[in-house]
């Protein structure tokens, strides 16, 4: 077993290496400009609900008071009506994105110590860097791509990404996003084609 501590610095560094090269797909490469649809009529429809003045949240229309509701007449009449949404309301004013990319930093030094934490219980300093990459890999893996699939699973977004005429959100482009950033993570663990690092 390596302790998590020894890891601290591949840990950083791996979380560095993944939002340098997610922000360079993200900015240069239009990797996900086709992951949502634009609204039909959107000047109409923004004109039409700002005055409504909906507080930032998420949110489901239409949702019956209580599950008991869900059964009446009334409400099947209107799930069956539409729209029917699960949507999200921003804050608006500033586009500044200063307090994602820390989370998204921080999120990824989560997920390389969780990448640690099983390579290093699984195997011991010294290890062969194929190892490395496989226990590191498979974890970074599931952290950046699975999260995402319940997504599809409950809230109906689209499995894959649509062509550029139909648009659409991309869980599966994503999940090529998550193995770009699974390929960084282990590569931080394992810089050495014969080991990670030398026993103590």
């Amino acid at each position: 077993m390596t302790p998590l501590v020894s890891l601290s610095l591949p840990i950083l560094l791996s979380a560095v290496g993944v939002f340098l090269l997610s922000s360079v797909l993200h900015m240069f490469t239009g990797w996900h400009k086709s992951d949502y649809l634009k609204v039909p009529n959107e000047d109409r429809v923004m004109d039409t609900l700002r005055p409504l003045g909906i507080p930032p949240g998420d949110y489901m229309m239409p949702r019956p008071e209580s599950t008991s509701r869900c059964g009446r007449r009334a409400f099947a009449e209107k799930f069956k009506k539409g729209p029917v949404m699960m949507f999200t309301v921003m804050p608006g004013g500033s586009m500044a994105m200063g307090t994602q990319l820390t989370q998204w930093f921080l999120f990824s030094v989560v997920v390389g110590s969780f990448a640690a934490l099983v390579a290093g219980s699984a195997l011991s300093p010294g290890a062969n860097y194929r190892a490395v990459f496989h226990f590191a890999g498979l974890t970074a893996f599931v952290a950046y791509t699975l999260a995402l699939w319940p997504m599809s699973i409950w809230y109906r977004r689209s499995w894959i990404t649509h062509d550029q005429g139909h648009g659409g959100r991309a869980d599966l482009r994503a999940g090529y996003s998550g193995r770009l950033c699974m390929a960084v993570a282990p590569l931080i663990f394992s810089p050495d084609p014969d080991s990670l690092g030398q026993p103590t």
